[in-house]
């Protein structure tokens, strides 16, 4: 008997936003296991019937295509999307009417530190392995493949704010700007210390 036939349904409320601000209108919610889609409202807002442990997916040209997993727990989403900007996504974003051009433009010219998907991770360590290839996490360490592992201590070295920290742990992903990964030739400026890796994050909030 197919394990579909044994899965809960269940509704999602969710909202999708981009530059953490502006409702998404008239965007296609889909639930990957369930196989059901509605449309947002003009405020963004959707509600999505779909099974336990699924996957809500947004996927529409002028933004990154995102998914997130529904956990046991979740009753709501916020997905903020991050908007690809060139000038043919310009015109999709207003021509789909999925934002109004005054906003769009706005935004574009004001809010490019807001235009991520950093929130769509549960986690700093999720955001990390999830936006950058070759990190790996363990114990709350982080390493960074390709670097010159020296002897004794591989982890990368890690700087909040221009500040040295031994753990990130504090931070929560809505919090972070902009992250940068450093290795090799690019972390020189570091020493020994940078050889192997070093992680810049800079946060909102200082």
């Amino acid at each position: 008997m197919s394990a579909g036939l044994f899965a809960q349904n269940r509704v999602i409320y969710g909202r999708l936003t981009v530059f953490n601000t502006y409702p998404v209108k008239n965007v296609e919610v889909k639930a990957r296991k369930a196989k059901t889609s509605v449309m947002t409202d003009s405020l963004g807002r959707f509600s999505i019937v779909c099974f336990d442990h699924d996957v809500i997916q947004v996927k529409t040209k002028p933004f990154k295509p995102v998914s997130k997993r529904v956990g046991p727990k979740t009753d709501t989403l916020v997905l903020n999307l991050y908007f690809i900007d060139s000038r043919e996504n310009r015109k999709r974003a207003v021509g789909y009417g999925y934002m109004n051009k005054k906003d769009l433009l706005y935004a574009v010219d004001h809010l490019q530190q807001e235009n991520n998907d950093f929130c769509n991770y549960a986690n700093i360590y999720e955001l990390l392995r999830g936006r950058f290839s070759g990190i790996t996490v363990s114990n709350g360490k982080i390493y960074v493949r390709g670097s010159n592992n020296f002897v004794g201590q591989t982890q990368a070295v890690i700087f909040v704010n221009g500040v040295e920290t031994p753990s990130i742990d504090w931070i929560t992903p809505c919090d972070v700007e902009s992250i940068d990964i450093l290795k090799d030739s690019n972390a020189a400026i570091y020493g020994t210390r940078g050889g192997n890796g070093v992680v810049l994050i800079r946060t909102k909030h200082r």
